[in-house]
Parts: structure tokens; sequence; C-alpha cells
């Protein structure tokens, strides 16, 4: 027996998907507008993860530009035949795609788009029939026209593997469980007991969201609705229960015919969420050929008892990320907008260190900004990194970014000022910059820390003069969901920018840390 410790991923994984092959288990999630896209984890027994990969990881697989949530959405991951699958939606540029590979791990292969027209909406899914036939599954407009703001439908159509095309008739088998519903969206399809079931979510991504169930003994027939219908939500539980946010999920079985369910839900502090939405773990069982999620409990556990013999991994998603540039190839751990190409970074410009050069693009802009970033993983975290930077006029800026938005972010960064190097800290709160600490800080490497609780941090330097503290109780609550907007979690990363001006400089980085505080 082992135990999973909810969110079985940590930090900004949301939109689970997940299938079984043999012993091992593969989840993906959605990424927006964050390069590489679509990461990979890889399990043996559903509570240790370890991250082997991004699906979408070279640009011809990934054109990128927008807003930060933009881009990837609601990822599903299937295997049939040694050939797995990966569906997705790129919500600015192509639509609905599918990737393939024989190897989880990759590589996989450039989309093989479906088209706007042939194939809308998103949340697309993949189902494989007893006959192999495939199936997609996916929301989209009402086609009669759009009633209200998330009159949306569930649709079934074939897809030719040969031709990867949609073939035969469209039809809407399902609307969603309540009256006028909401984004009916994330559905997934699954056969069990001469029965066809949908998994969906409905409600919206927010407080409202849940999880929903129909079943049709023929695919292309108007589905039954569960009687207990919606089958999972936290909105029941009020706006202060620690966990909210609950739904979209996916089922998936063991070889012994135990069920489980992947979602997403939220942690929240101070009644915000600054990691998004992260995947969480639950049981499943069948009651009158219907499926009860996590039975006699009825909401998301802080553990789940698995009857698995315990694997670990060396590399495993956990509260901690510590990132040293010794290696040839960038840690996927690291993510950048848009793109993650070493025409912005190098590892072996400057050995032991990562090199950021010094651009023109500001992260305060929608573009593709010399950052790379880790994920934000708890509320009470301790993040470090260690740079070497000189700025060679006012313009030119080098240091730590805890990025929620382009217009909601923080910023810890060493800028040339009137009397020499400076350490400054900047907020950037709905578009408006303020520099709310400026300090002189000496030069070679020099160490900048964020250390947070309960929604406050404290911000501090280490250099040649020790460490010095240099702002108390800095607010985070503008870099949440609730108050930026958006689909997306924290990100805390390396930076550096010109402002835009031309630049030849550099920012050297020795290491990024994120532990718990």
């Amino acid at each position: 027996m082992t135990i999973a410790n909810n969110p079985i991923l940590k930090g900004f994984y949301p939109d689970p998907s997940i299938c079984r092959v043999g012993d091992d288990y593969y989840i993906v999630c959605s990424s927006f507008v964050y390069f590489p896209g679509v990461p990979i984890f890889h399990s043996k027994d559903l509570a240790h993860w370890e991250q082997i990969g991004h699906v979408l990881d070279r640009e011809s697989q990934l054109p990128l530009h927008g807003e930060i949530s933009r881009g990837i959405f609601a990822p599903t991951i299937r295997e049939h035949k040694g050939t797995f699958y990966m569906i997705t939606t790129n919500v600015d540029a192509g639509g609905n795609f599918i990737v393939t590979a024989k190897d989880p791990a990759g590589p996989w292969s450039d989309p093989y788009y479906l088209g706007d027209k042939e194939c809308p909406g998103i949340d697309p899914s993949l189902f494989f029939d007893d006959d192999d036939r495939c199936y997609y599954v996916g929301t989209r407009p009402n086609p009669e026209g759009v009633r209200y703001n998330g009159d949306w439908e569930i649709w079934v159509q074939e897809l030719d593997l040969d031709s990867m095309k949609l073939v035969g008739p469209s039809m809407a088998i399902w609307k969603g469980a309540v009256k006028d519903v909401i984004w009916p969206e994330g559905p997934h399809l699954y056969k069990k007991d001469g029965y066809y079931y949908l998994i969906h979510a409905e409600g919206g991504t927010g407080p409202e969201h849940a999880i929903s169930v129909a079943r049709s003994k023929e695919l292309f027939k108007w589905f039954e609705g569960c009687p207990r219908n919606p089958i999972f939500t936290h909105r029941n539980l009020g706006k202060n229960y620690p966990v909210i946010y609950a739904g979209h999920g996916d089922l998936v079985d063991d070889k012994d015919g135990n069920y489980y369910i992947v979602m997403l839900a939220s942690r929240q502090c101070q009644n915000h969420c600054s990691m998004g939405r992260e995947t969480f773990l639950a049981k499943v069982t069948w009651e009158d050929g219907w499926p009860v999620i996590n039975q006699g409990v009825g909401k998301l556990t802080d553990q789940v008892e698995l009857p698995f013999e315990e694997y670990r991994f060396n590399q495993e998603n956990s509260y901690t990320d510590i990132i040293h540039f010794d290696s040839k190839e960038l840690d996927d751990r690291l993510v950048g907008i848009e793109r993650r190409s070493e025409d912005f970074y190098s590892l072996t410009e400057k050995l032991g260190f990562l090199t950021l050069y010094t651009r023109p693009e500001r992260i305060e802009d929608i573009c593709n900004p010399s950052y790379l970033g880790i994920r934000q993983k708890d509320y009470a975290f301790a993040v470090s990194c260690g740079i070497d930077f000189t700025p060679k006029n006012e313009k030119e800026c080098g240091g730590l970014v805890l990025f929620q938005n382009h217009e909601n972010h923080l910023v810890m960064e060493i800028v040339k000022g009137e009397s020499g190097k400076q350490f400054r800290v900047r907020t950037v709160i709905s578009g408006k910059e303020e520099i709310i600490k400026s300090i002189p800080v000496s030069d070679g490497l020099v160490e900048i820390g964020i250390k947070a609780k309960e929604q406050k941090c404290q911000i501090y330097i280490v250099d040649e003069n020790g460490q010095l503290p240099v702002k108390e109780d800095v607010d985070l609550i503008p870099y949440t969901t609730e108050e930026a907007g958006g689909f997306v979690g924290c990100t805390v990363g390396m930076y550096t920018s010109s402002n835009c001006a031309d630049s030849d400089n550099r920012c050297s980085f020795k290491w990024i840390s994120h532990t718990k505080n």
C-alpha cells in the first residue's frame, strides 16, 4: 500500500488527463502560453510522479503568441495498440490538433490539425471503441446560436486515423446536467458493462465548477444523465473551504479493475489562489451503474490510500525544486513565455551558469522575454537565485520575477542607478508600475531571495556585505487568479531586459531554488 498526498501534481498543472499502459500511468496538463507545452508525467503507483518531458517541445508543434492564459487548452492523452495520442486545442493558432508518439517521453510528431470549420470548439478527447474505431468528443458553441455565455454542447464524430480527419456525421450527445448549464466542457468517453459513459465538467472553471456524468447504450444517441448529477463538486462547501474549483476529471482503472479519477482543483489562502489549478486524485466506485467519487466522503481528501507497492523516482514532482546549471540541457521544470529558445539563453557561454541575453523584450508586454521560470508550489515558500549581472545603462535590468501575467507581477531586479548598482523591488499591478524599494548592491555574484507566508513575503539580498533585508510584508494578493484573472498560476523565474533598447549584455544565473518556507 502507498499513500498519495493531494495535490498529486503541485503547482500550476490544470486540466489533467490520464491513461494507463500496463503498470505505467501518464498524465498531461494544460500549459497555455508557456513553452514547452503540455508537460507529461509518469507514475507506477498514482502517488509519485516524475516529469518525463513535454509533449510539445518544438516551435513547429507550438506556435504561440498572446496573453498568458491563451495558447494550449485541455489536452487528452490516450494509448491504442502501441501508439500514444495527445489531442488538444491551440486557441489562437490552428485550433484542435493531434500529435502521436511510440514513446510517451517523445519525440512526438508534428501536429495533425483537424480544421477550424470541420472541428470547432475546444477540449477535445479521443475514444477507442472495441472494434478499434476512433471517435472525437469535444465541446462547441450551440450551432443554433449562443443564447448566453457558455451556451455550448458536447458532440461526437468518428476520426479516421489514417488521414487524421473527421469523417461521417457529427452529433450532439449531451448539453449538461443542469438546466441552462454553462460551459459543458472537458468531455471524456469510456465504455463499461455495455454502456458508453461521458464524464465532463460544467458550471465554469471557478466556484461553481462540477463533474457530471451521462451514459448511453449507443454512441450516436442523446445520453441520459445520472440522477445524482453533478456527481462531484466543492461548490456546496462554501467559499472559505481550503480547496475550491474542483472539476474537469478523467477516469483511469488499474489492472485489478479499481477506478480512480484525476481532476483539477485550487488550494486557496486568504480566499485567493496563487498556484492556479493543480492536479488532485480521488477513488471511484460504481453503484447502480453510475460512478461515485470518494464514496462516503464526497470531497477531495488530503491523502488517498492506494493498493500499490510504493514506487519512487530520483526527481519527483514535490514542493522542492533546486536547479543548478551544470548540464548541457535545460531542466524540464523551467518554462519560457511563448518560446524557450537558445537565441535568448545559453548553458555553455559561461560554464556552470545559465546565461540569459539582455534583450529589448519586456515581461510587461505580450512577447517572448528573456524569462525562464518554475511553478510556485505552496503558500509558505522560499525562492532564491544566484545572479551575476552588471547593467551597462539605466535601461538594463536583471533579476527575479514572481509572474502571474503581463499586467500583474513582482520584479526584484538589479539596475544601474545614479550612484552605481542598485537592487530594487518593483510591483506591476493592473499594468501600473511602482518602485517600492531601492538599495545599493555590490558587484559579483549576488543572491536574490523571497520568503512567503499567508500571501505576504519578505525580500532580501545576499552580497559581499552579508544578508540584507530589503522589503517586508509585500502583498502577494494582486498576483492571484481572483485579482489578476486568467487560468494560470504563478511562476517565479530569472529575467533580464534592456527595456526596448538594443543591448549586447548578459545576465548569468548560478542557481534557482524553490523550497517550503
